[in-house]
């Protein structure tokens, strides 16, 4: 009984390891291929479910059915109007043929690893037939806006193209695309991530870019002092005829005003005795007035007329 019982319990666990080994799960998001000693058997089994194989000697390949990531490592290449550039690439594929895909690569380490060699060649080659204009712009027709102030410096113009970014993409897939399905993988799409200039010539780039803005500028600057001294010029023009015209009004009233002024005097003058001294005597003291101010010392003798207007203003009216 002792026996019968160790034996029943020993086939029971040899029983559950090979049911254990016979029966494999399948996901929604993978398809499996069996193997006997290494080859595949059968076909590619892609239904999600509870499956069974031989124990032992059949081992299963699980393969990924969804759609996968390539991201490319960052190269420098050259284009055709030797640039050198640094291109970093993406891309998306999927397994199209699995059985291919098994037979030719086996897992998905390989598959990248030929994904950056051939897109990668390929890429380089696209760069290389193509100018750098034609990398980066996209669309042939694209019109910027432009800022008044820049409208002639020419500084927003876009250089024409014949192709643009996308176009370069599509060459490098549709190259690609036929050499990966040798390999059972269907190539969906690549794309150019980031383009930028090689480290080596960034900074000369750069100083070339600072030496066109500073000429605009300087440009800018010239037109600007050339239009302040025409506006300079215009404004002391017309200060030198507004200047010119009230001083030709002054001297016409001045002179008006002094032709008056005699008149007056000369009538008052030629009027009497009385009217001669009193004018006589208004000039005399406007005459002092001008020439004698809070500084001025006087040394007078007695007879002369200041001293006689100061002391006595009726001898001098007299006389």
């Amino acid at each position: 009984m002792k026996k019968l019982l160790i034996t029943l319990a020993v086939s029971v666990f040899l029983g559950i390891i090979v049911l254990v080994q016979s029966l494999y799960k399948i996901d929604e998001t993978e398809q499996v291929i069996i193997t006997q000693f290494g080859k595949p058997i059968g076909e590619v089994i892609s239904d999600a479910g509870l499956k069974l194989k031989v124990p032992f000697i059949q081992t299963v390949n699980r393969i990924e059915k969804r759609i996968l990531l390539w991201d490319g490592a960052a190269n420098d290449m050259p284009t055709k109007d030797k640039l050198y550039i640094t291109v970093d690439t993406f891309g998306r594929w999927r397994i199209k043929d699995p059985l291919q895909y098994f037979l030719r690569l086996r897992d998905e380490r390989s598959a990248l690893s030929r994904l950056e060699d051939i897109l990668g060649s390929e890429t380089r080659n696209a760069v290389a037939k193509h100018e750098l204009i034609e990398i980066i712009r996209t669309t042939k027709d694209r019109k910027p806006a432009v800022d008044p102030l820049l409208e002639n410096a020419n500084i927003s113009t876009l250089l024409p193209i014949t192709r643009g970014r996308r176009q370069v993409e599509q060459d490098i897939y549709a190259a690609a695309s036929n050499k990966l399905l040798e390999f059972g993988i269907e190539l969906l799409d690549i794309r150019f991530k980031r383009i930028n200039y090689n480290e080596s010539v960034r900074q000369k780039i750069y100083q070339r870019m600072i030496s066109e803005r500073q000429q605009i500028a300087e440009r800018f600057r010239s037109e600007g002092a050339g239009e302040a001294n025409k506006i300079i010029g215009n404004m002391e023009k017309d200060l030198r005829e507004i200047e010119s015209v009230a001083y030709k009004t002054i001297q016409t009233i001045q002179g008006d005003a002094d032709a008056k002024a005699t008149e007056i005097y000369a009538n008052s003058y030629n009027k009497s005795k009385e009217s001669r001294s009193l004018y006589n005597f208004v000039k005399t003291l406007k005459t002092y007035q001008t020439i004698i101010d809070k500084k001025t010392t006087l040394v007078l003798t007695t007879d002369s007329a200041l001293y006689k207007l100061l002391s006595d203003g009726k001898t001098v009216v007299e006389k």
